[in-house]
């Protein structure tokens, strides 16, 4: 599921934001942007982000900004002379010059003409920037908590809609078993009509019909696995992996039930309850 959680913390003359931002993937996938005075600490930074983070596709961007003097990068004098000498001897050469040319700025792209000034981060610093990731991952929890509630929410009424589609199953029932006792009766009727049948054979077939289209173990596992399901997303702390295998049950008993039914209305309910399966399904994918 997606996740955001931001966090600004001053010590000194300086600002600190940390900003989480979450996409959902299966594994975990960390993108950390830290500026260069923190890199020697980034495997802690890191370390911290996996204990509390399990899952999802995870951008986490550290920024500073000095509310006092700043620290200007250092010119290498020898290094930029050197550089403009040689671009202006060869300019001349072309007809021109380094002052007509512009080159200042060129020059100063050049490798070893600026260095960056050494920051020697106080142990002051160290402990905001952790209070201030602790609070960003708190608030990107708050966030996460109440989008898995409101997650929570529509795969259980998709829950409740199958189990309100199997009670629809039941008034059926009564019009369903009238049509197969009289297709029963008048299979019966031509069979005894023939003096020479198996009377064995009969009885095997017999129960065999009456089996295929029965459908009350059906509805109740379905009933079963519906229960079962609200109960493990209510207690459970991670329990995505079982709730897919309890969709998977439901999805046996939804398929049995249609195959079995022999009717046209509760078929239209079989239908029904396939998408609203397949929504859960695909929620299911959000939970960890």
């Amino acid at each position: 599921m997606t996740g955001y959680g931001k966090a600004e913390e001053i010590t000194g003359q300086k600002k600190i934001t940390v900003e989480l931002r979450s996409l959902n993937s299966k594994t975990l996938d960390l993108n950390l942007k830290i500026p260069t005075e923190y890199r020697e600490r980034e495997n802690v930074l890191r370390n911290e982000l996996l204990r509390t983070i399990q899952r999802g596709k995870v951008e986490i961007q550290i920024t500073t900004v000095s509310q006092g003097a700043v620290s200007l990068s250092a010119i290498n004098d020898a290094a930029f002379l050197a550089y403009y000498r040689r671009l202006d001897e060869l300019l001349q050469q072309a007809g021109s010059s380094a002052m007509e040319a512009g080159i200042a700025q060129t020059i100063l792209r050049m490798p070893d003409v600026l260095t960056e000034p050494a920051i020697e981060v106080a142990e002051e610093e160290w402990l905001a920037l952790d209070a201030c990731l602790q609070q960003a991952l708190a608030a990107f929890d708050r966030f996460r908590a109440q989008e898995g509630m409101a997650l929570q929410q529509d795969i259980l009424s998709h829950v409740t809609a199958i189990a309100g589609l199997l009670e629809t199953v039941k008034t059926f029932e009564p019009q369903r078993l009238e049509t197969l006792r009289q297709r029963l009766e008048n299979s019966l009727t031509t069979m005894l009509q023939n003096t020479s049948y198996d009377k064995n054979r009969f009885e095997q077939e017999l129960i065999y019909y009456i089996e295929k289209f029965d459908i009350t173990e059906e509805k109740i596992r379905l009933q079963q696995h519906c229960d079962y399901f609200c109960q493990t997303i209510e207690t459970e702390e991670t329990p995505g992996r079982k709730l897919s295998f309890i969709a998977q049950e439901m999805g046996r008993e939804i398929n049995t039930l249609g195959s079995k039914a022999n009717h046209a209305g509760i078929q239209k309910i079989v239908v029904q309850m396939k998408d609203e399966l397949e929504k859960i399904k695909e929620q299911l994918l959000n939970v960890l």
